[in-house]
């Protein structure tokens, strides 16, 4: 039976048999593509260490009771679904559990978790595990990604079909062009991005979230035979130093003329993300009612122009409100992708979210720090609201990001 959509703070703050809970949210750490603790390892050998370790989290649950995993990837071998369900095989999903790979570009993810969701909440199942992976160092700009396109869209007399192929960074200078968002904005948001991120590492806020990863390093690309076991525990791409001076000396990444660099985009990298849900009757039945960590509500799913996708945010966020009967002021976290400074910066004063203080708004950093394995963003982002939701003292949460093609997704959260 499909449960009633929740509105208003009470309704969705209480507690119903019909609810969709989490019982886990867990990330690998993220790192650098090409260069970071994961350049020599798989996305879905990354997948395989958070679905492992998921089932570690709950020690009493038995993996035959989940009736579905749905991971978000972009680029992948054997097409994502056949690497991944093999990693779930391997590392201790019967074969009753059932797999696919979910591709909604950077929403991928949340996308995936949103669908293991709905799943429940129609009845189509009870339990099941929503997340993403994404080795950006094997597949990104690789054979992962046909170049072979009908040649009919290409000259499409519809510009925002032609636009669905620009490249994200002038998708990013075409956001700072038309809402007049300044390089200083950009540079200046983007070194507190790593601020931020590197404070949070410091003081141990990711701990609850990152599982450690065991894998294979090659030092020198010129001597492949040569490998060692290295464990990844941390992120790795952010940099503590960045300022808005430093990022100011970088030259623009996109057009010779543009404002969006390197240093005030989001990292390519490598990562995955898993999150465990079930109805909270289930959660009952099991007797898992104390591994609850938290409830999924609600997404919205919005298109705009592809010209300049990374305004989704600023569309998808009202959307979600309005579906679920809050206002901004209800929420206490907000998690929303930096694909772009300029486009977060654009999402954050749109939305009115500027005088909220770093607390409310990516307190850990973002993807400018962080990084962006595209598949597994969006479950990277729940894996970091709740324990952040835990640590403040506050009930619910946001995560938001914009999309490829020109889309925005966002979801709420509720801590328990």
């Amino acid at each position: 039976m499909a449960a009633l959509i929740q509105k208003g703070t009470k309704a969705i703050l209480s507690k119903q048999p019909t609810d969709i809970v989490i019982l886990s949210a867990l990330r690998t750490p993220i790192t650098r593509a090409k260069k970071g603790g994961f350049k020599d390892a798989y996305d879905h050998e990354l997948l395989a260490h958070v679905l492992k370790a998921t089932l570690a989290a709950v020690p009493n649950l038995d993996p035959a009771v989940i009736n579905d995993i749905q991971i978000g990837t972009v680029l992948s071998e054997l097409g994502g679904s056949k690497a991944g369900r093999m990693a779930a095989c391997h590392v201790g999903y019967p074969e009753t559990v059932a797999f696919q790979t979910v591709n909604r570009a950077c929403s991928s993810g949340l996308a995936a978790i949103t669908g293991v969701a709905n799943s429940i909440s129609t009845g189509q199942i009870d339990v099941g595990v929503g997340g993403g992976m994404e080795s950006m160092t094997r597949n990104y700009g690789s054979r992962a990604i046909p170049t072979q396109l009908w040649s009919e869209l290409k000259e499409s007399p519809v510009q925002d079909a032609r636009a669905c192929i620009m490249s994200m960074g002038l998708t990013a200078e075409n956001v700072a062009e038309r809402y007049n968002i300044s390089r200083a904005d950009q540079d200046a948001f983007a070194a507190k991005s790593h601020q931020k991120a590197a404070k949070a590492q410091q003081e141990g806020l990711f701990d609850k979230e990152v599982v450690p990863v065991t894998t294979r390093w090659r030092p020198n690309p010129e001597q492949p035979d040569l490998e060692e076991e290295i464990t990844v525990t941390k992120d790795d791409g952010i940099r503590p130093t960045s300022s808005p001076e430093s990022l100011a000396k970088m030259k623009p990444a996109f057009k010779p003329d543009g404002t969006a660099t390197a240093g005030n985009s989001s990292q390519v990298s490598d990562g995955a993300a898993a999150v465990l849900m079930m109805r909270r009757s289930t959660a009952t039945s099991l007797g898992l009612n104390q591994n609850i960590i938290g409830k999924f509500v609600q997404t919205a799913i919005i298109g705009c122009k592809p010209d300049e996708m990374g305004i989704g945010p600023a569309l998808a966020i009202p959307k979600l409100l309005s579906l679920t009967g809050l206002s901004t002021s209800d929420i206490g976290v907000w998690e929303i992708n930096e694909a772009f400074a300029a486009q977060a910066v654009h999402c954050v004063r749109v939305l009115g979210l500027e005088g909220l203080g770093e607390e409310r708004v990516n307190p850990k950093g973002g993807a400018i720090a962080l990084g962006h394995p595209l598949g597994a963003t969006g479950a990277r982002q729940v894996a970091a609201l709740l324990p952040e939701l835990e640590r403040q003292g506050r009930e619910m949460g946001v995560v938001s990001m914009c999309v490829g093609t020109g889309m925005g997704m966002a979801s709420l959260i509720v801590r328990e």
